[in-house]
């Protein structure tokens, strides 16, 4: 009944419906683009030196870059990139965040004294001067480190919010009873405390995704991220930027779809957050 009342509340919200359609909309452009492209004789890498930078027409919806390549078809592989990256990055963060704060509110006193105290130093230090540095020293950044690496870096909030929640539970009925029947510390986090904040988990991993999405695009201008030739929305950017007065079309369709779809993700975080919990 809870859960139907939250979808309703949900589903209530005009902004968050039309933003839901959006990244459904993204997700099909960015997974079914491609190969639909391919069968149009057009791919992300394929060069026309002669045509090069070529403005938006029926044949090249968003034009060309300065190699003659599509920029339609490479928005398409980005945003696999994007979301590829925005999901795993944000598992890691999730599992990463939810065993910390969870240990750390369920055991208490000194344990959680300790782990918390490491969470606010973590805090402290300048997370993009540390994945520029980390990114920069690796010879061969690749995805899944990127991944890693975002993953690792955003967990802090998360396992602030779970250790908040699990704290408050620990001296609940049913914990208690938990405890005095026997049940083990692993077993009383994973079903009797972790299914109870399971709606604040997912609200703040909705979140993430857009969040971790933004990081990659920012590593990726900077050169850190996904290398050429394949193309993310961050190498997209900052391909265009460089060419902005001359050819602003290199910019502005790749920029504005990352921009659309980072914002339909938080509306639609923002919108599973008051469903779930509307005061």
């Amino acid at each position: 009944m809870r859960d139907l009342r939250a979808w309703r509340r949900f589903a209530r919200s005009r902004a968050t419906l039309i933003a839901s359609a959006v990244v459904a909309a993204a997700a099909v452009f960015a997974l079914l683009g491609p190969p639909l492209a391919a069968l149009a004789g057009l791919d992300a890498v394929s060069q026309d030196p002669l045509l090069g930078a070529a403005p938006p027409s029926w044949a090249h919806p968003f034009g060309t870059d300065v190699l003659g390549r599509d920029l339609l078809v490479r928005t398409m592989e980005g945003g696999r990139v994007a979301l590829r990256v925005g999901l795993v990055a944000s598992l890691v963060a999730v599992a990463v965040g939810v065993l910390w704060g969870g240990v750390a509110g369920l055991v208490g006193g000194r344990v959680d004294e300790l782990m918390m105290r490491f969470v606010d130093v973590v805090y402290s230090l300048p997370q993009l001067v540390f994945a520029i540095v980390i990114m920069a020293v690796v010879s061969s950044p690749s995805e899944l480190l990127l991944c890693v690496l975002i993953g690792a870096l955003s967990w802090l909030t998360l396992a602030r919010i779970v250790r908040a929640e699990v704290a408050a539970l620990r001296t609940s009925e049913h914990v208690l009873a938990a405890r005095a029947v026997g049940v083990g510390g692993a077993r009383l986090l994973v079903r009797h405390t972790l299914p109870n904040v399971a709606g604040t988990i997912v609200v703040y991993a909705t979140l993430l995704v857009p969040a971790t999405m933004l990081q990659e695009g920012l590593l990726s201008f900077l050169g850190l991220g996904i290398q050429p030739p394949r193309a993310s929305w961050g190498t997209l950017v900052m391909e265009g930027a460089a060419q902005l007065v001359v050819y602003p079309w290199m910019l502005a369709g790749p920029g504005a779809v990352m921009a659309l779809v980072i914002l339909a993700m938080n509306f639609v975080g923002d919108g599973l957050r008051d469903a779930v919990d509307p005061t």
